[in-house]
């Protein structure tokens, strides 16, 4: 009885979230801020609608991780190769300049404080391996929910893969060094680099089956299926492997990223773009769960408790991203719109900065129970004031690029 009462909590949160990012949208706003607001109100912190029993059960879990590989199709399915052949150095270089620019700005400003405040100066490359991370989700949101298109929206979405992916690498490889460091049992390098790449090797099998099997079934009432029954394939094979790790690390959206831009390269435009008409529904309903996900666990009283490295955390994070994408973009020589704005859409940051907090907090607590509570403090506070800053910036960065509701008018035109 508890489990049915849970689901309906769960329901009636989205309907809510639905009807607030509609309200929102009639204010020229994107809808995830609609969506932001009544996680962070229905959330445990709150009116505890989305109460801890709903957000830790398994039953949801589950529903959260395959709809994590739902949303990964909108990623991969954008990932054509024969469209991005041209653009694809410059994607990879502006990845790595942003990522990297981040960690090293937030390492270095952090440095030079906790190096005068006498805190352990490995804690400050802990803040940047932390800060380099991208939630796609709401800026993909923006892109959906504005109809944006350009140069900034067709760098960004390939650019929401790999950003996960060179965040992953970096902040493991730095909680490896930490780990040696603190402690005796270390996390061994090449293991850190096998889990960052599983969920996308995991993609790429299930996905090559999935688009042989495409190939020889032309009609889209037969495909759909296929490509779905794959889907839940691919992510019962990371609850698998999640289940023989000590920690659930996989990520799901990466494994539906890799899993359908295999697939989406090996099956027709026209098949590819029937089948996704289908899931475009189910997709939007996956981002309402996701976003709710990342919203419910924020404590919107830690915006008046938020301290100096709260506030230095947000600012040193935003000039990494931007500098840093404006370098890559440069470099690259990318359209002026991508160098201009490309940084504003990648500050969303929160999901993923939690994940990474509580493994950072679970790796600290024991040998040096201080530094975790700085780390979980400052990110916590951090999380919920950069989220609802974030939105309007990406939704900002888009608007001066002006690419808003330029999605299919170059068609028309």
């Amino acid at each position: 009885m508890s489990i049915v009462m849970d689901i309906l909590r769960l329901l009636v949160t989205v309907m809510f979230a639905f009807l607030t990012g509609k309200l929102i949208s009639k204010l020229k706003l994107p809808s995830i801020l609609g969506w932001l607001i009544i996680g962070m109100v229905a959330g445990p912190h709150a009116l505890n609608l989305l109460e801890n029993s709903v957000l830790d059960a398994k039953w949801f879990e589950i529903l959260e991780s395959i709809l994590e590989s739902v949303f990964g199709l909108m990623i991969g399915t954008e990932l054509i190769w024969k469209r991005m052949k041209k653009a694809g150095a410059q994607i990879l270089v502006t990845t790595v300049t942003e990522s990297l620019g981040t960690f090293l700005v937030v390492s270095f400003v952090f440095g030079i404080i906790f190096w005068f405040a006498n805190v352990p100066l490995y804690l400050a490359f802990v803040f940047g391996g932390i800060a380099l991370a991208t939630a796609p989700a709401p800026s993909l949101s923006v892109v959906r929910d504005l109809k944006t298109d350009g140069p900034v929206t067709k760098t960004l979405i390939p650019m929401a893969a790999l950003d996960d992916l060179v965040g992953a690498l970096i902040f493991f490889l730095v909680i490896a060094f930490v780990s040696a460091h603190i402690s005796s049992t270390g996390i061994p390098i090449p293991v850190v680099l096998f889990l960052v790449f599983l969920p996308v090797l995991v993609g790429i099998a299930t996905g090559f089956l999935t688009g042989k099997m495409l190939q020889h079934t032309k009609k889209t009432g037969a495909a759909l299926p296929i490509m779905l029954v794959m889907l839940l394939v691919s992510a019962g094979i990371g609850f698998a492997i999640n289940a023989m790790l000590p920690a659930p690390v996989l990520n799901f959206m990466l494994i539906g990223m890799s899993y359908s831009a295999v697939f989406a390269n090996m099956v027709t435009e026209d098949q590819l773009n029937g089948m996704m008409k289908v899931m475009n529904p189910m997709i939007g309903f996956s981002m309402i769960i996701v976003i709710l996900n990342l919203a419910a666990p924020l404590d919107y009283h830690l915006i008046f408790g938020a301290g100096i490295y709260t506030a230095v955390y947000i600012i040193a994070r935003a000039v990494g991203k931007y500098s840093g994408a404006y370098f890559g973009a440069a470099l690259t020589h990318a359209p002026a719109t991508v160098k201009k704005y490309l940084g504003f859409t990648l500050l969303p940051h929160s999901g993923v900065s939690l994940v990474f907090t509580g493994i950072v907090v679970s790796v600290l607590m024991k040998p040096d129970p201080e530094s975790a509570k700085i780390v979980q403090g400052t990110v916590a506070a951090a999380a919920v004031i950069n989220e609802i800053m974030a939105v309007f910036m990406a939704k900002k960065g888009f608007e001066w690029a002006g690419e808003l509701h330029r999605a299919g008018k170059e068609a028309e035109e």
